[in-house]
């Protein structure tokens, strides 16, 4: 089958036409403009051009948030297309560009299987007690406060990944995946199932990361809005777009590549960016490891955790208590089990559109009578 994939950032679009087959990506385009702009659906119209559509076989869209009721990949009407619009609040910077983008492609391609893909699916069978925030029940039940998970599309991936380097069964081994990029987050998977994941209800909570804060005390939250030190937009602004490594380094950067390059000549605020960067994934690590009886190893994936040796090195060196240690081997081009001693570290490229190509196919069978 050939399928085309579709991954919306918040202000990029990533789509590749993979043949599942041999997990081969036929074509693909890197687009730098949201993904409901005008140059999107040119550079989408330019590759699609490149490939007759009748050899499409389906669509695969990723979905950053699926709520409550999308738990798997699914194949999409117009019923839920409408439930897909309504879920925006919980993720606004990626949920209408996921909406755009079925808008046009489901025009584009009508005659073809279009499925969603959530990455929220990954961790659908949280239990009660890690899914369950310490709220008051009445906002639980009428708001659906719970924590979802997010990165699931990648943290899928890295466990088939890990699973052939380390030559053991998904279902047998209990891992710890850290998911680096603009987006970051880690997981715990115990028999080849999510237990804990860092990210909650929204993409916000968790390790600080490029632009977006993570988790801070919620108390400071209600203090700025409480004595009007910002209003309710500049606060979800800042947290969302000026934060993270870019407001760790003062504005100089949120790429932890320009990050390493400043810091080794000097400059301080780098310095501090990167320190807190590695600390708060450590931090992260070792909490959702309280869900594991064992550690088989820890997975790094994401663009900072598939190239940025700096970064890994300051993660696994720090994580000694966990049976970990530094002095990897990150002299490599392929994805590979990079320690030389204690519990195994590895590094995977992030692949999502392999398997979100994967997860379409599966969806976009005929359902059997």
């Amino acid at each position: 089958m050939l399928i085309l994939t579709v991954n919306p950032g918040s202000s990029s679009l990533r789509a590749h036409l993979v043949d599942t087959t041999d997990h081969r990506v036929v074509d693909a385009a890197e687009i730098g403009h949201p993904a409901d702009s005008d140059e999107a659906r040119k550079e989408l119209r330019e590759l699609l051009d490149r490939m007759p559509t009748d050899a499409i076989s389906a669509v695969g869209h990723r979905l950053v948030h699926g709520g409550p009721e999308l738990t798997e990949a699914v194949a999409v009407d117009n019923e839920l297309c409408e439930k897909v619009r309504g879920l925006t609040s919980l993720a606004p910077l990626h949920v209408p560009n996921t909406v755009a983008l079925l808008d046009f492609l489901r025009t584009e391609i009508p005659e073809r299987p279009h499925v969603l893909c959530p990455d929220t699916a990954f961790h659908h069978g949280l239990s009660e007690v890690a899914r369950t925030y310490a709220l008051p029940r009445q906002w639980r039940d009428d708001w659906g406060l719970r924590r979802y998970g997010f990165h699931g599309i990648s943290f899928a991936w890295a466990l088939l990944r890990a699973s052939e380097l380390l030559g053991k069964p998904a279902e047998s081994l209990n891992l710890l995946i850290a998911h680096l990029s603009g987006g970051s987050s880690v997981c715990a998977v115990r028999g080849g199932r999510s237990v804990d994941t860092s990210m909650g209800f929204t993409p916000l909570e968790g390790l600080a990361m490029a632009k977006r804060s993570g988790t801070v005390d919620p108390g400071m939250l209600v203090w700025l809005l409480r004595e009007q030190k910002l209003t309710l937009e500049e606060l979800e602004h800042g947290l969302q777009h000026e934060s993270g490594l870019l407001g760790l380094s003062g504005g100089l950067s949120e790429d932890t590549r320009e990050l390493v390059r400043a810091a080794r000549d000097g400059n301080d605020r780098a310095q501090l960016a990167l320190d807190v960067f590695t600390h708060r994934t450590r931090r992260e690590l070792a909490g959702v490891a309280a869900s594991l009886d064992r550690i088989d190893g820890l997975v790094l994936t994401g663009d900072i955790g598939w190239d940025q040796p700096e970064v890994a090195e300051d993660i696994a060196a720090g994580l000694g208590v966990l049976g970990f240690r530094g002095g990897l081997d990150t002299a490599r081009e392929e994805d590979a089990v990079i320690s030389r001693g204690g519990v195994p570290v590895l590094t995977v490229q992030s692949r999502e559109e392999l398997q979100l190509a994967m997860e379409t196919a599966r969806a976009a069978q005929p359902k059997r009578t």
